[in-house]
Order: structure tokens, then sequence, then C-alpha cells
């Protein structure tokens, strides 16, 4: 153990001697709570920011969550930045931006501003994430991973939650700005952040990680499976909110009470999603997963063209939710067949591959909302069909020399 006490070297097994709350695992749960409190209210107020105070069309949100995305499609860069610094410093120096970012977001209220601000906040939110998702799989145990992954997904939903609590509470009781909340959140998660960055030491994972650009052919299933994830979420992440600001008129407290109730459910059922995935397998998992989105965005265009009725869209956002929190069977599917070396240059790698469509189809997708709506979500529908083709291709039980149903059959053998 390094003997400098600041930013000094701890292994796994000498941190289990360390306090639990200054173990990796408290690490993790720490900043899982301390993300989402500038993300999720940056989102929360988003809506209604933009076209309350700049004056957004659907094309504008299209555009900004295309500039959002761009740091996603570059989060590859991490693979260059863990040369000269830590992964666990990166996460948290990128936890800290997405902070201060979302703090000054309402000082910027023209379109050209929002953007600028957005870029900057959203480095720092995917290069936390492409860190994050790296620390976990080196540092949690592949057997009790799912189930972990769950209640961390739990602790962010309940933070959020109370972020979203005083949102409704004190919003219209205290005539709150934009300026105010996003001061306050963003301001809690940067200092939590940096926090972090003297609290804790630096934790050494047993398996050294690879530095150079890694992309193997045997883990193609793993990044086909994370494209079609980056598409079709942003159908979701962009529209489903505006829509209902758009198309319904909900108000600042509206949305914060739907995310609250969002959130509760799943503070509840994320950890019974993880133990699914252990009990059942990813492959189960996964369809369950996409046979239900499929049936999501179908209902979602049904309210453009029949004109289904807020009560229906309520419920399709909920429901959206707590299947997307089966995504984490796509990284516990990695976690098994990977070299465990490879994992923090693959999650960088994964994640640009994820942003790839994300960076297009947003701007090209709020055209197209301008005139057909429904339509957009029909298009998530299709993108559902493709993952749980491929969701089928996965083993019931992968590993290294298995990674799909059809590996046999492959003639290249395992790299």
């Amino acid at each position: 153990m390094s003997q400098n006490r600041l930013f000094r070297t701890v292994s796994l097994d000498e941190a289990k001697a360390l306090p639990r709350w200054r173990q990796p695992i408290g690490l993790l749960f720490v900043m899982a709570l301390a993300m989402p409190i500038a993300f999720s209210t940056w989102s929360a107020l988003l809506n209604n920011f933009v076209i309350e105070v700049a004056q957004f069309d659907g094309s504008d949100i299209g555009w900004l969550h295309t500039i959002r995305e761009i740091p996603g499609f570059l989060a590859i860069g991490v693979i260059l930045l863990i040369m000269v610094i830590r992964e666990q410093v990166l996460g948290l120096i990128s936890l800290t931006l997405l902070g201060v970012a979302t703090a000054v977001t309402a000082q910027f209220p023209t379109f050209g501003g929002i953007m600028v601000i957005t870029l900057l906040s959203s480095i720092g939110f995917h290069y936390y994430e492409t860190v994050n998702q790296s620390l976990q799989l080196q540092w949690l145990d592949r057997k009790r991973a799912p189930q972990t992954l769950g209640w961390i997904m739990a602790a962010g939903s309940g933070a959020t939650l109370v972020a979203y609590a005083l949102i409704i509470l004190t919003w219209r009781a205290y005539d709150l700005s934009f300026s105010v909340v996003y001061w306050s959140a963003g301001g809690f998660t940067a200092a939590v952040a940096l926090f972090c960055l003297v609290a804790y030491p630096q934790f050494e994972a047993p398996n050294p990680q690879r530095k150079t650009f890694v992309l193997r052919r045997r883990y193609w299933l793993y990044y086909a499976l994370q494209f079609m994830a980056g598409a079709r979420r942003q159908i979701f992440t962009v529209f489903a909110g505006f829509m209902m600001v758009e198309h319904f008129g909900f108000d600042v407290h509206d949305i914060a009470g739907l995310f609250m109730v969002t959130l509760v459910l799943n503070m509840i059922c994320a950890p019974l999603l993880g133990r699914l995935v252990t009990v059942f397998g990813e492959r189960a998992a996964l369809v369950f997963e996409y046979v239900g989105l499929i049936t999501v965005f179908l209902l979602y265009a049904g309210i453009y063209y029949f004109g289904w009725g807020v009560t229906l869209a309520l419920i399709l956002y909920v429901v959206d939710h707590l299947f997307f929190s089966l995504a984490l069977a796509i990284k516990t599917y990695f976690h098994k067949i990977a070299d465990p070396g490879d994992i923090a240059p693959t999650a960088a790698v994964a994640f640009t591959i994820n942003h790839i469509a994300a960076v297009v189809l947003p701007a090209a997708l709020g055209y197209l909302w301008l005139v057909y709506p429904g339509s957009v979500f029909l298009l998530a529908a299709g993108m559902a069909v493709v993952s749980l083709v491929l969701a089928l291709l996965v083993p019931r039980h992968p590993q290294p020399g298995g990674e799909t149903v059809i590996q046999a059959a492959m003639p290249a053998p395992a790299e």
C-alpha cells in the first residue's frame, strides 16, 4: 500500500480492511447517488426550460440531443486519457464537470448557449459513465454482479427521487427559478465528486487494463446489442418526455412527479430485476425486455394515430423505464465473456458504438417529428424487433469461447 495519504493506492484485497463506506463498492454507491442529482434534475427541467425560455420546437430539441450525444460517440477518447490518468480519478473529474456545467445551465438561455453548456455537461456525463461501467465490472465479483448492479441502480433512483421530491414540493411553493434549481443540483454533485477525490484511496484491480484500442471479433454480439440499445434509447430519451410537455402540456412539477413515480418503482424493481438476470440468465432477461419495448413503442405511436389519452401515455412512460432497467443484462453478458484486461478499453469502444446512432437520430428524427410524430415511435418498435433477434443469439451460459449460440459454427477461434 502506498504511504502517500492523498491518492494512495490500495489493492482490492487490502481495501477489505477499510471501513465499509471507504471500500470500492462504497465509492460506487456514492457516485451512483451523486451523478443523478445533477443529470436527472437537468433532464426534469430541460423540456420546460427550452420551450418556455428558449422557445425550442421539435427540430431544436433534436439538435440539442444530437450535440449532447457527440461526447458519447467520442468516449473512445477515454482510452487515451487513461494512459496518463487513473480511471478512478478521470471518473471523478468527469463527474465534477457534469455538476459544474449543470449548475450554470440557466445562465445561458439562448440556442447557442444551451448547446455549448449541454456539450460540456455531456462530456462530463459520458466520460464518467464510461469509466464507471469499467470500474463496476473490474471491482464487482462476477457471480454477484447482476444483483449488486441492481442495488446500485436502486441507489441512484433513490437519490433522484429526493431531487424530484424537492422540485415538486418547492417549485411552486417558493416560486423557484430554473437558475436556483440548476445551481443547487449541479453544485451538490460537483461537491460530492471533489469529496470522493480526497476521501477515497485509489483502488487497484488485480487485472491490469490494456490501454490500447480493443475491438475483438468474438465480442461482435455485445457490440451489436450496444448499437441497437443506443439507437432505441435515444427515441425514448428525446421524444417521450418532449411529448408530455408539447402534446399534453405538462408543467415542471408534473414532469418531476412522473419521474418520481418511475423512480419509486425502479428502486423497488431494480434489485429484483438484477436477481432475475442472475436466476434466468441474460438471454431470458433481454428477450423479456425487448418484447415489452416493442409493445410499448407501438402503443406510443397509437397515441398519435388513434388519439389515445394521457393516462396511457403515463403508464407507458413508467413501464418503458422499468424495461430499460434490464439493460444491465448487456453489462453482465459482457462481464462473463470478457478477458479481464479488456474491460476498460472495451467499455470505451462500446460507449462509442452505443452512441453512433445517437449522434444522427435526434436531429434527423426531429424533422420527422414535425410532420409525423407517431412514425418516430414506430421506428423505435422496429429497432426493438432487431434487438430481440440479437438477444436470441445470447447463450444461456455465456463464457469465453461461447459468446453466441452460433459460436460453434464460426470458423475463427476466439481472440
